[in-house]
Order: C-alpha cells, then structure tokens, then sequence
C-alpha cells in the first residue's frame, strides 16, 4: 500500500512542476521573440502534464499502480518534455517522441481500469 500512496506523491510533484512551468510560459514566454506556434506547443505540453499529474493522484486507487504510474509518468517524459523542448528552442529535434508519449498516457488510462 506505501508503494502505491508513492504515486500519490509522484503526481503531487509533478503537479507542482506543471504550475511551475505554466508560471514560466504565462509570463517569461509572453514577452519573448517566440512564435505563436512555439506558444502553443507549450501550452499544449504544460495542459497535458497538469492533467496527467492529476491522474497521477489516482493511480493508488487502481489495481495496479505500479503499471499505470509508471505508463503516465513515462507519457509525461515522451510527450511533455519534447513539445515543451520545442515551445522554448524552436527546435523540433525530439519531437519524434510525442506520438509515443501520446500512446502510453492511453495505455496508462487503460491500466488504472484493470
């Protein structure tokens, strides 16, 4: 059971970094030279990981935790961290990933209904 509550903690975590980098993106990006696009890539990944971190506060309460935290969390990696990399430096680099990442927060979701 405290191997579940971790999770718990997880999402908590990660939901203070969500907010951290939606403080960030409202008003170190606003007055930036990005484009709108660049913008809306990191909105995109900042809704994505508070939503997801939410999820996170759940997992405990699903029959397998550890397959659907570790699902959400790597979703977080593969999905997020590339479209926020690309909101801040233009460049699409690891934007290969996202689909990937998009893939296991599905899973993830599929897992905390086992």
């Amino acid at each position: 059971m405290a191997a579940a509550r971790a999770w718990a903690r997880v999402g908590a975590l990660s939901g203070a970094a969500a907010v951290g980098a939606a403080a960030f993106g409202a008003h170190g990006l606003r007055r930036s030279d990005r484009d709108e696009y660049q913008k809306e890539l990191y909105e995109t990944a900042n809704r994505f990981h508070l939503l997801h971190s939410l999820a996170l506060l759940a997992v405990p309460h699903s029959g397998r935790p550890a397959l659907a935290g570790s699902l959400l969390c790597a979703g977080i990696g593969l999905f997020c961290v590339p479209l926020y990399y690309h909101g801040l430096t233009g460049d699409p680099a690891l934007n290969r990933a996202a689909p990937l990442g998009g893939t296991l927060f599905i899973l993830g979701w599929a897992a905390m209904a086992l």
